[in-house]
């Protein structure tokens, strides 16, 4: 009797100390572990790879210990999805793919770089054809492309990539997760845990700090700045476009305006703000800037100095910026050509209601005429023959030569034929025209 009771006192002791060493364990759980928490959200295109790019270098001087992406975005842009994948691989901090919404396309792209995922229980991940600007599929070449770069990134992290494969080619055929023949591959939690693509599925970020047991980590949110967000809208191809042509635009209008005004002021507004979000987003140095601000002012200069090769160089210098700054040059050149189309179009438009009289044209255009009451003659005016009578020593076809008072005179009948050795009479002279006809004609009349 004394024995057992002996034996139940230990036990209980025994799991008292488990209990207490649980409690405290989960108290300190993570303790003095750096954890930063960086938002995936919207479109992917460049401005979030610069922001991507600059929260990782922080994440690597800070010497993090965990990263965790929380992720929800439709999709977005290829080339920036690699770019991305490359940055997050280039890093060694472990790091979650917390799936809060959706991760469809190049969000699946990127959350398969992450060494553990986590899944809302309304969360997806998958649909990642390649779709162009257009709204149709990319040619085979580029969903080949897309299909190999999905399958490596899932097996780089010890996934069966043949799920990554069926996200990018519908042609893929997984009846069993509601993707037969024909359809994108699109995972919700339950699916992707069966196939190893969740760690687990939970309500809320403090749970993925739990499961990670990181619990009582220093969590920092990191969330991008107003300028990069602002970037990220001024990169976007379509803001690009629709800057570049209200820089066209204002630039036509103004140079059919007098002074300058608020056509010229929006169109250098919107060369301003295409440049400032490529430099924030990274895409453009100061050299940019430098032929930029060249420029300007070589085609203000063009104003004081004929010629047109200042404005001609100025134009260029501009073109090379614009260049220089873009992160894709075909999307670039697709944005430029809208451009002029739509500026052409108002040039031609403005100059039929209003013509080259008007506006800053009025500065760069010769407009006078040289008119005899100013003083400008082309040739002698020969208003003394008028009336003279000369001879054909010429058939006059209408054009011809005739004699004058021993002068030879090239001359033009009023459209009629004129024989050779036939009297003439000038009857007028405009310039250096002088027009006659035959006298003999003259006198009968």
């Amino acid at each position: 009797m004394k024995k057992r009771s002996i034996l139940l006192c230990l036990i209980f002791l025994l799991f008292l100390s488990l209990t207490t060493f649980k409690h405290v364990s989960a108290q300190t759980e993570g303790r003095g572990k750096l954890v930063h928490v960086i938002p995936i959200e919207k479109e992917v295109e460049r401005g979030l790879e610069a922001f991507l790019r600059r929260t990782m270098a922080e994440a690597e001087e800070a010497n993090v210990d965990h990263i965790i992406f929380e992720i929800n975005t439709p999709g977005g842009r290829v080339d920036a999805a690699n770019n991305i994948g490359e940055i997050i691989q280039d890093v060694s901090i472990p790091k979650t793919a917390y799936i809060r919404s959706q991760a469809l396309s190049a969000g699946s792209y990127i959350s398969l770089f992450a060494d553990y995922i986590y899944m809302n229980p309304q969360a997806t991940i998958g649909a990642s054809g390649i779709i162009t600007s257009d709204g149709n599929a990319a040619d085979e070449k580029a969903q080949s492309y897309w299909r190999e770069a999905m399958g490596s990134a899932a097996e780089a992290k010890g996934r069966d990539r043949i799920y990554a494969e069926a996200m990018a080619d519908k042609e893929i055929d997984l009846p069993e997760y509601n993707a037969p023949k024909g359809q994108y591959l699109t995972l919700g939690p339950t699916a992707a845990l069966e196939v190893g693509y969740s760690n687990g599925t939970v309500n809320h970020r403090t749970e993925v700090l739990a499961e990670l047991g990181l619990a009582n980590a220093e969590v920092v949110e990191i969330e991008p700045t107003a300028a990069e967000e602002f970037a990220r809208f001024l990169t976007n191809s379509v803001v690009v476009s629709i800057l570049l042509s209200l820089a066209g635009l204002g630039l036509i209008i103004e140079l059919y305006s007098p002074g300058f005004g608020v056509p010229g002021s929006i169109g250098l507004i919107s060369l301003i703000l295409f440049f400032y979000g490529h430099m924030v987003a990274g895409f453009a140095g100061y050299e940019v800037l430098v032929l930029f601000v060249l420029g300007i002012g070589l085609i203000i200069l063009e104003f004081f100095v004929p010629g047109g090769i200042v404005g001609g160089i100025g134009a260029l210098s501009i073109v090379a910026a614009l260049y220089l700054s873009a992160y894709n040059i075909v999307h670039l050149s697709y944005s430029i050509l809208i451009a002029l189309i739509i500026s052409i179009g108002a040039a031609v438009f403005l100059y039929r209601r209003i013509g080259l009289e008007k506006g800053l044209f009025r500065h760069i255009i010769l407009s006078d005429k040289e008119t005899p009451d100013r003083g400008y003659t082309a040739a002698d005016h020969r208003e003394d023959l008028i009336g003279k009578i000369g001879t054909a020593i010429t058939p006059l076809r209408p054009a011809g030569t005739v004699v004058v008072n021993d002068e030879r005179i090239d001359v033009v009948t009023e459209g009629g034929f004129i024989r050779q050795h036939t009297e003439v009479k000038v009857v007028s002279v405009a310039g250096a025209r002088v027009v006659v006809s035959e006298y003999k004609n003259e006198e009968e009349k």
